[in-house]
Order: C-alpha cells, then sequence, then structure tokens
C-alpha cells in the first residue's frame, strides 16, 4: 500500500516521488510485455466496453443489423460467384443469396433498409464467362444448377 500524499506537496511531484521509488525498487523490472511495443489497434481513448470488443475481435464476432450483414453477404457471394470453379456452383451461390435477400425485401427486420435487389443470375453468370475467358480458364461445367443446359 502506498502512503498517502502529505499536505502541501504538489500532486504531481509526489507521483513522481512515487514512481522513482518504485523504480529503484525493481518494482516495473520483470512487469509483462516489457520492452515489447503496445499491441496494434490500442487506442488511448477511454472506452469502457473495450473487453467486449476484444474478446469479438480474438473470437472473429461482429454484430451487424441483419440488413448490413446480408448486404455483406451479398457481396461476399458475388465475389465468390465469379471466382467459381463451375457455371453450376457460380448459379447455386448467386440463387442461394437471392433467396434471402427476397426474404428480407418483403419481411423488413428492424434496422436500416436494405437497399439492394436480387442479383440477375443470367447476367452474372454472363459475366462469370466473361472472366473465365479473359483469364485463359476454360468453362469446366456449363451445365445450369437443375442439370440442363445453357
Amino acid at each position: 500500500m502506498t502512503e498517502r500524499k502529505p499536505p502541501g506537496v504538489p500532486f504531481e511531484s509526489w507521483v513522481d516521488k512515487q514512481i522513482r521509488d518504485a523504480e529503484r525498487r525493481g518494482d516495473f523490472a520483470q512487469l509483462p510485455g516489457a520492452g515489447k511495443p503496445l499491441p496494434a489497434g490500442t487506442d488511448t481513448s477511454y472506452d469502457e466496453l473495450w473487453w467486449i470488443r476484444q474478446k469479438m475481435a480474438r473470437e472473429g464476432l461482429s454484430v451487424l443489423p441483419p440488413t448490413l450483414a446480408l448486404r455483406k453477404e451479398a457481396e461476399d457471394a458475388l465475389v465468390a460467384a465469379y471466382a467459381a470453379p463451375s457455371e453450376r456452383i457460380a448459379r447455386k451461390l448467386v440463387t442461394d443469396v437471392n433467396v434471402k435477400i427476397r426474404d428480407m425485401m418483403f419481411k423488413p427486420p428492424p434496422g436500416p433498409p436494405l437497399g439492394m435487389k436480387p442479383y440477375d443470375v443470367e447476367e452474372v453468370v454472363r459475366e462469370w464467362r466473361e472472366r473465365r475467358a479473359a483469364a485463359g480458364n476454360p468453362e469446366r461445367d456449363t451445365g445450369t444448377s437443375n442439370g440442363s443446359p445453357v
């Protein structure tokens, strides 16, 4: 336990003396993380929910309103569709996300509006073909998800 600040001694001088005394005793010598840089993203402003944010970051969690989460999922699905190894898979990715978009359009959850419409599957597949052709990748699978040819 530290001693009390004597009356009449400026607070800053008293604190500085406490720190100097602790350094002389070696109280700071074996602290964990000594000599290492602060972790990335260390913010100096006070945040009372800092521990929640760190835990969520460690566990890869995020909390978004449903519309924003779906917007991100739709963007990711479009990127995945363009990178798909076959037309069938590209069609399935876009069709699956379109079902979710339509559901949210007709049954909007609380939060900001979705502000998007389902993708045109044929347009995405056409662009998928163009990208594959430009990259020099032959189409391995030109069948649709229902098995009929394009």
